[in-house]
């Protein structure tokens, strides 16, 4: 360990609920979302369905919130859902979760990495005249986010939060424009209510909410921050519902406004004449050049400060999982002077940038078409992650009682593990749609068989653990807090036990762990 690497904590006191918020909204790109989803659907007819949509789901999101917040009061950790899963469903499906994470959060950020290129070629070719490969694009993001990387937290914070309230300004500039100058003169309520009710019985409904789902993916991220929170038992729960509120206001907002200027009859073709353009192009007939060519410039910070908060999430889980040894402890090591996990943030970078490479030394050419195989595989990741969160809730806070009400404790988890399982259901029954693949593709049965082997290797490293490195196991969700072993002198001639590992479900679960190295089942909690 260097001079400057600790072993200590992360630094509280370092960013406060709306900087959080403002991490958990850079990280689900919202602009991207409207650039490359939002034509997408409305070109299949989805319409004034598109809005209600996004405001339909905030709502169940933030539903899902009030049990998160409860869990991160409980358990203030830099692991989020690792943690809060360990909990609640157990040591292995904790593991998982923390998995299911990484991957997710990976796949995300290789999607955007893959839509850099795209982002930047217009501004290049406007103002140099050049021309850039994918890959020189991808590394001038990927050198800005690892260097960034293992800044204070509130420094990154500061950066993220000043080009997300950027980005939410210009867009609300070009939805005003929308709203302003509409398609034939006049705002109509038939811009935003549903003419024909028959049309939500359709089977395109429940892959537009599915859709609509997987676009909030990454403000889950928030939840990796409450050992920095001003208050490290409300900030992060704070944030969590001020992203999904911002994202929801954001998409459903600006979604209503595209309709408003394109006109409700003939948004389905000019979303799918104009594609990804069509943002931009209903701008260019409202406003100036330069307006336009501001949006195409946020489009760019937009997907570069996405992979910064999806790099600062994923260095906190493998931050957490190193401080409890579950991966090398190295990566339990932070910065003395900045107070960053150096370690795992450098880590996260050599990952993307051998990936990066990889794909270069193979010769690859992503772009919109990889992207949104890649985001779409890591949103559904995620979404499962939210589904473990949501159980997780609903079985601990009803285990152990606490201050929480009868909503937080039981209503709004259950709520929430309903709603999310049927979306989860919905996007996995529609998954070619999502990825605008022929049913019998490839791909379409890789992604559910990449999540499984994702959880089933995540349940063996669980069981590995308990069988070779029991205190390691006994340690896993616990922040890095002690465990203590209680040595007990075995029987004259007797035969050493191995220590015996209390179940999540044990008394006092929610105390420090005791590990009871005698037979009988520890008193003492995890």
């Amino acid at each position: 360990m260097s001079e400057e690497d600790s072993s200590h904590g992360l630094a509280p006191g370092r960013v406060g609920a709306a900087s959080i918020a403002f991490l958990g909204l850079a990280a689900t790109a919202p602009i991207v979302t409207l650039v490359t989803v939002i034509p997408a659907v409305l070109a299949d007819g989805a319409g004034q369905l598109v809005p209600w949509s996004f405001a339909g789901v905030g709502l169940l999101l933030l539903v899902f919130c009030s049990g998160q917040a409860a869990m991160i009061r409980r358990f203030p950790s830099a692991g989020a859902a690792y943690s809060q899963v360990s909990r609640g469903l157990g040591r292995p499906v904790g593991l998982a979760a923390a998995w299911l994470a990484i991957a997710g959060y990976h796949a995300i950020q290789f999607g955007l990495y893959a839509l850099a290129g795209v982002a930047a070629a217009p501004l290049l070719s406007s103002f140099l005249g050049l021309t850039a490969p994918w890959w020189t694009v991808a590394a001038g993001c990927w050198a800005i986010v690892a260097i960034c990387g293992t800044m204070r937290i509130e420094i990154a914070a500061g950066v993220v939060g000043l080009f997300a309230v950027a980005q939410v300004a210009v867009l609300a500039g070009i939805g005003a424009a929308n709203v302003l100058q509409p398609s034939g003169g006049r705002v109509g309520p038939d811009t935003i209510l549903i003419a024909d009710p028959a049309v939500l019985d359709r089977p395109a409904l429940g892959l537009l909410l599915a859709v609509a789902v997987l676009t909030f993916a990454g403000f889950e991220s928030t939840a990796t921050y409450p050992e920095e929170g001003f208050q490290p038992r409300r900030s992060a729960g704070f944030g969590g519902y001020g992203a999904v509120l911002l994202i929801a206001l954001l998409l459903g907002g600006f979604s209503w406004s595209m309709i408003v200027a394109a006109g409700p009859g003939r948004a389905a073709g000019i979303a799918a004449a104009r594609g990804p353009e069509m943002l931009f192009d209903l701008a260019a007939e409202r406003l100036a050049p330069w307006a336009v060519t501001l949006g195409r410039f946020m489009l760019l910070t937009g997907v570069v400060v996405a992979i910064l908060a999806l790099h600062q999430a994923i260095a906190r889980y493998l931050y957490a999982l190193g401080r409890e040894r579950v991966l090398p402890a190295v990566l339990g090591n932070i910065r003395r002077r900045t107070a960053a996990p150096r370690a795992a943030s450098m880590t996260q970078s050599l990952i993307a940038g051998a990936a990066l490479a990889g794909a270069h030394a193979a010769g690859a050419d992503p772009g919109p078409r990889t992207a949104r195989w890649l985001i779409a595989g890591g949103a559904l990741s995620i979404l499962v992650l939210l589904l473990f969160v949501a159980l997780a809730a609903l079985l601990h806070l009803n285990r152990v009682p606490g201050p929480e009400g009868a909503w937080g404790r039981f209503v709004g988890p259950v709520v929430s593990v309903v709603s999310l399982a049927s979306l989860g259901f919905l996007a996995f029954r529609d998954l070619p749609a999502l990825l605008d693949l022929p049913s019998g593709y490839p791909l379409v049965k890789v992604i559910p068989g990449a999540l499984l082997a994702c959880i089933l290797l995540a349940v063996t490293h669980a069981l590995l653990l308990r069988r070779f490195h029991p205190i390691v196991y006994a340690g896993i969700g616990l922040a890095g807090t002690p465990v203590v072993i209680t040595p007990v002198s075995p029987a004259p001639h007797a035969e050493p036990t191995a220590p015996k590992i209390p179940r999540q479900r044990d008394p006092g679960a929610h105390r420090p762990e005791r590990v009871n190295t005698s037979n009988q089942r520890s008193p003492g909690p995890e």
